[in-house]
């Protein structure tokens, strides 16, 4: 999906603020039944973002951002040139630790994509990555060694890759297991193939075997997804996916173990019995999502396309969504990773505007911290 160039004079007005989910709480075992819910819940706007600031420049496709658990620093990926960094909570110490090896770009949407720390980060110094490599994309995990990134292992390959398409975020959820969202690498077909790791959110332990009660007994943990970018879960321990579209419907997806979301018999809502229908559509020229974080009772959506930030409420007592709200429209351009902020109501926010859909020169791309009151 690609969005029209917005001006340098736009650019330099930028303010900033950024951010990705953390705080993951009561989650649910994979394939059992929901939680009780809290006592109360609404899909009201509980906060809105109330400021935006600028708290890192010089960037050049930041795909990825993920904090460590003492939330003082966040691991971040530049994709076309394989880099990872560690920036301060502040944004003003960023140290490149090192490239992924064996990465290689597809001349579109692929090359270094997510990034997930270890949960257990402060015993081990675990990091995974989602990359394209030579054979396809792959999950590889690597060790911070208080410098760099070393001992690079391939714990999963043979995601087909494509020049679109590649899906590309991690996230550890509650239940200690890492989950992956992969496109379908423009084969549609690869997403009704339950034997396929392609048009899938997987889900696998930290030595990359499949997760322990997976719906199909293998790495799926749901299927029908034609390139979905952002996953993030909600204080219940709910997952919600965002996912890019078409032509017609872009989604936001509340995701069950072993449920078929319908790509590519179905975009947007259809009454095909099988698929699960999407919690709220949207038209691909004012999304095209990419990554999603929950903070303070509602799923923050970056628009790619769209260039503007979406704030979905939602309820902690039912499946129930709120009417979506748009902020920054068409104000910073294409926006990519939206993370929550450890222990504050804030969110980090990245640009990707140094591509041919931005149109913008390498180190044009920044990160903002957002405010929510």
């Amino acid at each position: 999906m690609t969005s029209g160039k917005i001006s340098g004079k736009k650019r330099a007005a930028l303010l900033g603020a950024a951010a990705l989910v953390a705080g993951l709480t009561q989650y649910v075992p994979a394939v059992s039944a929901a939680p009780a819910p809290p006592a109360s819940a609404s899909t009201s706007a509980v906060g809105e973002p109330t400021d935006i600031e600028t708290i890192s420049t010089g960037w050049t496709i930041p795909w990825g951002t993920s904090w460590t658990p003492d939330g003082e620093s966040a691991v971040v990926t530049e994709r076309d040139d394989f880099r990872v960094w560690l920036v301060s909570r502040d944004g003003k110490e960023k140290t490149q630790t090192g490239t992924v090896p064996e990465s290689q770009t597809t001349g579109g949407e692929g090359g270094l994509m997510g990034v997930a720390v270890d949960p257990d980060w402060d015993t081990n110094h675990h990091v995974y990555v989602m990359h394209t490599s030579s054979e396809g994309n792959r999950i590889a995990r690597m060790t911070y060694d208080g410098t760099k990134l070393t001992d690079y292992k391939a714990l999963l390959k043979g995601i087909k890759k494509n020049k679109y398409h590649n899906g590309g975020r991690l996230a550890f959820g509650p239940d200690g297991y890492l989950y992956a969202t992969t496109g379908d690498a423009q084969d549609g077909g690869l997403a009704q193939d339950k034997n396929s790791l392609n048009g899938k959110i997987l889900r696998l332990t930290k030595d990359g075997e499949p997760a322990p009660g997976n719906p199909f007994g293998n790495y799926a943990y749901s299927m029908g997804h034609r390139n979905p970018q952002g996953i993030a879960f909600d204080p219940q321990g709910r997952l919600w996916e965002a996912e890019l579209g078409q032509s017609a419907k872009d989604e936001l997806n509340l995701i069950k173990p072993g449920a078929n979301y319908g790509w590519p018999t179905c975009e947007g809502e259809c009454d095909v019995s099988g698929m699960t229908n999407p919690k709220k559509t949207w038209g691909v020229a004012e999304a095209s999502p990419s990554g999603v974080a929950v903070v303070d009772g509602a799923v923050y959506m970056a628009a790619l396309k769209g260039e503007r930030l979406w704030r979905i409420p939602i309820s902690a007592d039912n499946e129930d969504v709120g009417t979506a709200k748009a902020f920054y429209v068409g104000e910073y351009g294409r926006l990519r990773a939206v993370t929550a902020v450890p222990g504050a109501d804030q969110l980090w926010l990245s640009t990707t505007n140094a591509d041919n859909n931005g149109g913008e020169p390498d180190g044009s791309d920044q990160i903002f911290r957002v405010t929510i009151g």
